[in-house]
């Protein structure tokens, strides 16, 4: 149980930046990405330097509107993968068996990853760019959920599973939006 708690905190991770929690999961573990699929193939010093640079790129344009609005692409196509290739190292790290429900923890968290970066993406288009405070605290977040994954599992998984909470509060939200925005189109 502690080992899927660990895999929806680091899912959820993803699901608010792409290469900051691949690199805090890399740096944080001593054996740099050897657990992670598709990151063990690759020399470390090419992933390091990778991902630092797209850390950087997400740290410091999405507290641009133009930024914000480039990476919500990048990221609503990238968080998927990123989820279930984080999910799986997670759940090899904890050694989760049988090997066949490691694959199933990398379908979920990949799952859990493009929920919470498409509701990211509709609170973008409906407030017109997300307040700088609001992506300060997404960023701290993001860190939080990777490291409580192996320290904390099951703080982590529980914030993971409220955010799942507020991502379907959010789409209740918003299809009340919209149909309030219908009836008003309708009656001008």
């Amino acid at each position: 149980m502690i080992g899927i708690l660990a895999v929806l905190s680091v899912s959820a991770a993803a699901g608010m930046r792409v290469a900051l929690p691949l690199l805090v999961i890399g740096l944080t573990q001593g054996n740099l990405w050897q657990q992670v699929p598709i990151l063990n193939n690759i020399q470390p010093q090419v992933v390091i330097a990778v991902l630092t640079a797209w850390t950087l790129l997400e740290l410091f344009v999405s507290k641009q509107l133009w930024g914000q609005r480039i990476l919500q692409v990048v990221q609503l196509v990238f968080s998927p993968l990123v989820g279930a290739v984080m999910a799986m190292a997670v759940a090899r790290i904890m050694q989760i068996q049988p090997p066949e429900l490691i694959w199933i923890l990398g379908v979920v968290g990949g799952l859990i990853a493009l929920v919470l970066q498409l509701v990211q993406v509709g609170w973008f288009y409906r407030l017109k760019g997300l307040p700088i405070w609001a992506v300060l605290l997404e960023d701290i977040l993001c860190i939080l959920l990777v490291l409580f994954a192996f320290k904390a599992p099951n703080s982590g998984g529980l914030i993971a599973l409220l955010l799942l909470w507020l991502a379907v509060r959010s789409a209740q939200s918003w299809y009340q939006w919209y149909k309030g925005g219908s009836k008003v189109q309708q009656n001008d």
